[in-house]
């Protein structure tokens, strides 16, 4: 097969990347955490971590979940925001020998209970703000051990404090019976024994939830192999950028991006991780104050993020007044970035947003532009290091180049399958081993692939996965519904927003109960935008709702709009 983008490639950087000098994910960890011992790990709300109290804490940790009575390669729950317990759970159970399952702490009962039964989850961590969620749905998973956490628990807190509000959200009442602290956990492990497993690459790492055409989400089973062929790719992608730009100390990356997310999961907990650097955990990026006010105290160097913290950021005129002097690298993923933003950006920070493509199948990243680029170029940039990109028809033969076709990839980071979903696998792979996306591009003779289309009715809210069909099978069960239909429509503060089309069983259904009905069963940034009540929704012959008509149909109204003004 050509490659086009090796030719593109910034010198020095590998064509594949070489993961044999590692048997797991756990060696990177306890690599970084020898070599960076004394340095600052993550910093949260004026607290620090070394890399030795995360080594400390999480083989204490890991001890006490062995110690439970869980076996090899079971799932453990992790239910948080970007804390530093975050960082030392992950590690504690990978280092146990068991699989990671990152929930969303967001997650409505419906949706935590679907994940933690999917995965078959037997213990979770959860910070408690979240733990009441968590009681309506115990009985019926099979959850045996509960670990709560504090948002205060690492950081020297005294009690009575506002910590809880920096999450957004108090602390509602709750009866988790036989759940241990978290604090408990770290104090009872440190005096058990911990046994060291045999973990190789093949085994599972995480589970990564994302939508499903059923509307239930499935678990993308990433091993310990993708996941380090991942963080390597990223690393090597990141080098010219630092050999062309001075950086002094630390490297220090933001992580606004809820680390649950795959793009922060790999861009900044584990690539810091990988090179020493201090992750700046932002629990809450929705205040910009807060975010301003904490990127203050530090010279900023990597900046992960989506369109729209980088447009909220480039609003608000505080922001303006920081220091940028050693800011490198501004990687912009999950859902495109505008190009009036990252004009803005630039002009502010002096440093582009290159933007760069992957999924939850694929740990993040298999695109990115030149990480030493001078300017945006509105692609997704070129094929990491190890990945291999197809444009395929729709018979799955390869298009000429500057033809548009379903981005297929395949590469060491693409998953080993959906969890238990053999069926969902076969859909999404080609016999030859292509994921394939369900995302049209155009690749150019240069080999950068530019998004044109989604073959999929997937919404992008904010870079979060929204699937039409989760949003209809929940709203379906209203009785008030007769039928509907979710489509997704732009939005200039998240990129896309959940649109509704329901038709009404009889005229007693309002819209605000509906979108009341939708709020307890979806997650926020899932919940329709605006809701439209409808006599009928258009269908092809055989009845299926045609939600492209839908869409195109409000495209017009909009285009009708703006010339009317």
């Amino acid at each position: 097969m050509q490659r086009p983008w090796l030719a593109s490639y910034p010198a020095g950087v590998p064509a594949t990347v070489d993961t044999g000098g590692y048997e797991s994910l756990i060696s990177i960890f306890e690599e970084s955490f020898a070599k960076f011992r004394d340095r600052d790990a993550n910093a949260c709300m004026g607290k620090r971590q070394t890399y030795g109290d995360i080594d400390r804490r999480s083989r204490a940790l890991a001890a006490w979940l062995q110690g439970r009575g869980l076996k090899r390669g079971d799932r453990v729950a992790i239910m948080m925001p970007n804390l530093l317990q975050y960082p030392v759970t992950v590690a504690a159970v990978m280092r146990a020998g068991f699989v990671a399952v990152n929930v969303n702490p967001l997650y409505t009962p419906r949706e935590l209970e679907h994940q933690l039964k999917d995965s078959g989850s037997k213990a979770i961590i959860i910070l408690e703000n979240f733990a009441n969620t968590l009681e309506e749905v115990i009985e019926q998973t099979d959850i045996k051990h509960v670990v709560i956490a504090k948002v205060g628990d690492l950081l020297g807190l005294a009690k009575g404090t506002i910590a809880n509000y920096v999450v957004g959200r108090t602390t509602p009442r709750y009866s988790l019976p036989g759940a241990v602290r978290f604090k408990v956990a770290l104090w009872e492990g440190k005096k058990l024994n911990f046994t060291k497993p045999e973990v190789k690459k093949d085994d599972v790492a995480v589970l990564q939830y994302t939508g499903g055409t059923t509307g239930l989400s499935k678990g993308a089973t990433l091993t310990h192999g993708n996941i380090l062929a991942a963080v390597l790719a990223s690393d090597a992608w990141l080098q010219p950028a630092l050999k062309s730009k001075k950086v002094t100390g630390q490297m220090n990356f933001v992580c606004a991006l809820p680390l649950y997310h795959v793009f922060a999961f790999i861009s900044c907990a584990l690539l810091a991780m990988r090179v020493g650097g201090l992750n700046i955990l932002i629990p809450n990026p929705r205040d910009l104050k807060g975010v301003v006010r904490d990127l203050a105290k530090y010279r900023i160097h990597i900046f992960p993020a989506v369109n729209t913290l980088f447009n909220g950021l480039a609003n608000y005129s505080a922001f303006a007044k920081l220091d940028f002097s050693q800011l490198v690298v501004c990687n912009g993923g999950g859902t495109a970035v505008q190009e009036a933003v990252a004009k803005k950006w630039l002009a502010i920070t002096g440093c582009p947003i290159v933007e760069g493509y992957g999924l939850s199948e694929t740990c993040s990243g298999v695109t990115c532009n030149p990480t030493n680029s001078d300017k945006f170029t509105g692609t997704i940039g070129l094929p990491l290091p190890g990945v291999d990109i197809r444009i395929l028809d729709d018979d799955g033969k390869d298009v000429a180049l500057g033809e548009a076709g379903e981005i297929a990839i395949k590469g060491p980071m693409v998953m080993a399958g959906y969890w238990q979903r053999p069926d969902e696998t076969a859909n999404v792979m080609t016999a030859d081993g292509y994921f394939k996306s369900g995302d049209i591009g155009i690749m150019d003779p240069q080999g950068y692939t530019k998004i044109v289309d989604r073959k999929k009715d997937m919404i992008l809210v904010s870079g979060f996965n929204v699937y039409p069909n989760e949003v209809e099978a929940v709203v379906a069960n209203h009785d008030g519904v007769v039928e509907c239909a979710a489509i997704g429509v732009p939005d200039a503060r998240t990129g896309e927003a959940v649109m509704l089309f329901v038709v009404p069983r009889d005229g007693s259904v309002r819209i605000g109960d509906l979108m009341t009905f939708c709020k307890t069963q979806l997650a926020g940034y899932k919940v329709p935008r605006t809701i439209e009540l409808r006599d009928t929704l258009p269908k092809t012959n055989v009845g299926k709702i045609l939600r492209r008509e839908l869409r195109d149909e409000v495209m017009k109204a909009k285009e009708s709009q703006l010339k009317a003004s």
